[in-house]
């Protein structure tokens, strides 16, 4: 019993099979049964002490809707469109490096599942599979995600082949002028392509599924730097240590300009968390942002997303898009994203989780169990379309909070 008298919620019990799973948690569950520590904890692990990661997920408990009652629901719309894509949920799926890791054929599976969803998938410039092999078996659209590395040449020819295989739009990640200091990996020696060690040897051969994938598949690499000119080689281990040493501790808005220039269609800036780089960022040509603090993944003891959304819709909404990652594991979390100002939200480790449990049928798993809270929340919240949500669906305590926390004077 607790202090008022009445029996504790009682603990959910781990979920040993997709089949059996109800929300994102138990895909979580699924997927760390499946996978091998090292590799569990380096697609589910962020910076440091993580204080950032947890904050991503806390925050949502703090936001508090606020539902009409008896208006028609019966008709519920979830599409958006986005930089002038068109999204039948409004959830995509971030950019995620080496999913290969996770499943040999991490980004196919991906990119056929997103076509059947409906949805836009983006590929990361490390991705395990190449720009030109993804989008040819791609059926929806499709973004590319390009660093802000020292050479322009490197850069460029990522951007022409992205251009001449049919990406829609080109999201610039900035958060990574060095990597973030990520102690699970550490701690669990995780290498380039994950290595069997007397440390991790019972835990890897526990996992005979993943073994078996691993063991049969051609051997992971960051394809889309393997074939170019100055590529040191097709080993991972060699293309990661390059592409380390690609990080530009120097860049500024004047590389990305250059990009501005090379690139011709829609380009959104990733990594934003305050409202006046947002506004730097249309300055310099940019058609959206997407508030993101990397996943945790990169410093340590940043705000959250859900909290830096609501100063960098206000700073820029009227000008251009602004997207929301980071924690977001419910229906209800995507709402609030969008009732906040968001124009859609980005998933990239519920997705990961939905692939090591079960393949393409886990990616789809998660985004049916999102898709579906989603819809059951709009029915409850009263209200008819994912576009007609605003600040008056969130209670105005947590909107106070929210502008003395962003130092946003114009939540009302």
């Amino acid at each position: 019993m607790n202090n008022h008298g009445t029996k504790p919620i009682p603990r959910k019990p781990n979920c040993a099979s997709l089949k059996y799973a109800v929300n994102i948690d138990d895909i979580r569950q699924v997927a760390q049964r499946r996978l091998p520590k090292m590799v569990f904890d380096f697609i589910d692990g962020g910076a440091e002490d993580e204080v950032t990661l947890r904050a991503n997920r806390d925050v949502f408990g703090d936001i508090k809707l606020k539902p009409r009652v008896l208006t028609d629901v019966a008709s519920r719309n979830l599409s958006v469109n986005v930089c002038g894509t068109e999204m039948k949920v409004p959830i995509g799926f971030a950019p995620t490096g080496l999913p290969g890791i996770v499943h040999p054929k991490a980004e196919l599976l991906a990119v056929a599942a997103a076509g059947r969803i409906g949805t836009v998938f983006t590929v990361s410039s490390a991705s395990t599979h190449s720009i030109e092999k993804i989008a040819d078996v791609a059926n929806s659209p499709l973004w590319f995600q390009l660093y802000l590395w020292r050479d322009r040449n490197v850069m460029g020819q990522l951007i022409d082949r992205a251009q001449s295989s049919g990406y829609s739009a080109l999201c610039v990640t900035v958060d990574v002028p060095v990597n973030g200091g990520r102690e699970r990996d550490v701690y669990n020696g995780m290498t380039l392509p994950p290595r069997i060690s007397l440390r991790n040897a019972l835990d890897v051969m526990s996992k005979p599924q993943w073994c078996a994938k691993q063991l049969t598949a051609p051997r992971i690499t960051l394809s889309n730097l393997s074939n170019m000119d100055a590529s040191p080689g097709k080993d991972v281990s060699t293309l990661a240590a390059w592409a380390q040493q690609l990080l530009y501790p120097a860049c500024d808005w004047n590389d990305f300009r250059w990009i501005r220039q090379k690139w011709r269609g829609p380009l959104l800036v990733k990594g934003i968390m305050n409202a006046q780089d947002a506004s730097m960022a249309v300055k310099y040509g940019a058609d959206g942002v997407i508030v993101s603090n990397h996943g945790g993944r990169q410093l340590d003891g940043l705000p959250s997303t859900m909290e830096v959304l609501p100063s960098v819709v206000d700073a820029i909404k009227s000008k251009a898009e602004v997207m929301v990652d980071g924690g977001i594991r419910r229906g209800t979390d995507v709402i609030k994203a969008q009732a906040l100002g968001a124009s859609a939200c980005m998933i990239g480790r519920p997705y990961l989780f939905g692939l090591a449990a079960g393949g393409e049928r886990g990616i789809e798993r998660v985004f049916e169990i999102l898709t579906s809270e989603v819809d059951r929340g709009l029915a409850i919240l009263g209200t008819p379309s994912i576009r007609n949500l605003d600040r008056s669906n969130i209670c105005w305590d947590a909107l106070h909070k929210f502008s003395s926390t962003t130092g946003d004077s114009h939540v009302q």
